[in-house]
């Protein structure tokens, strides 16, 4: 783990739906072991009706109707979160302000933010795409998206690679979590024309330099992480479903959040946004260092 991330909590966006239970269960164990806190927090709505709050006049007090389902949402979080790793340290807080601008402020001082794929309002509410898609293209932490078989615990950690200085982070990334695991880590190179459907002559040719480009990635990694066994997936077809096709028997997908074409695609609603949506376990989006984000 890197020294600076040391000791940063795993934040999780809390909504009191079933998918945010599942991202709060998967992200307790995640906390439990990298051996730092959990954070939970929940966004309430700021937004005011068109009075004063709590004039008997016009009514009960809406906004703090709001603050009291989202503490007790967060009580409940936090006793599943006891549940499924014991002896995790947990914090809570309702945050005032919308989902999106919060859970990037949570991003600054945190290791990891975790989100459910659906959720019935405040953060995983949201469609997946605009909570998902703006935590991967803005924040400054890594965002796993917990969805498919949020319970494995078996099976390979998957990452897609184009050689970008992006994609270079997730394999990073993905390399710790395969390591932290004792799981073998596929790594993933595809292409594919997308002029022509079907095979042509120069296929062998794009299979060989893919096979070197991933060898040349590769080196040095091994010496970094003996314990973790690699397997090479290079192969011709879109890497959003070559990816998606290895998360069936994968307990983690990691990816950049862009790449240069190969793979990231070219933003990140293109690949990364497709493996979000398509997976079938929890997806990590990587940004890249923070040289790489200016």
């Amino acid at each position: 783990m890197d020294v600076q991330q040391a000791g940063r909590p795993v934040v999780v966006g809390v909504d009191g739906s079933e998918s945010s239970e599942q991202a709060v269960r998967w992200a307790a164990r995640e906390a439990r072991r990298r051996k730092v806190p959990l954070r939970l927090v929940q966004a309430v709505d700021p937004t005011l009706p068109p009075h004063k709050y709590g004039d008997p006049g016009f009514g009960p007090d809406i906004h703090q109707i709001r603050i009291r389902a989202a503490r007790a949402h967060l009580t409940d979080a936090a006793r599943a979160a006891a549940e499924e790793a014991t002896g995790v340290v947990v914090e809570q807080e309702v945050l005032d302000g919308f989902p999106i601008p919060r859970l990037l402020d949570e991003s600054r001082s945190a290791q990891l933010v975790v989100i459910g794929d659906r959720g019935l309002g405040g953060v995983a509410g949201l469609l997946l795409g605009s909570v998902a898609v703006a935590l991967g293209a803005r924040g400054d932490s890594p965002v796993a998206v917990v969805r498919g078989r949020t319970s494995a615990t078996a099976g390979p950690v998957v990452v897609g690679v184009d050689g970008s200085p992006v994609s270079e982070a997730a394999l990073a990334y993905a390399f710790e979590a395969a390591d932290a695991r004792s799981a073998e880590l596929v790594v993933v190179y595809a292409w594919r024309d997308l002029l022509l459907d079907q095979s042509t002559p120069l296929d062998e040719a794009i299979e060989q330099q893919g096979r070197a480009e991933l060898a040349e990635r590769l080196a040095g990694w091994g010496a970094k992480y003996p314990d973790v066994p690699v397997r090479r997936v290079v192969v011709r077809d879109t890497p959003a479903r070559a990816i998606v096709e290895q998360s069936v028997t994968a307990q983690l997908v990691v990816v950049g959040s862009h790449g240069r074409g190969g793979l990231g695609g070219l933003l990140l609603g293109s690949v990364s946004n497709a493996v979000l949506h398509r997976a079938e376990c929890p997806v990590v989006v990587v940004r890249g260092s923070a040289d790489e984000r200016q």
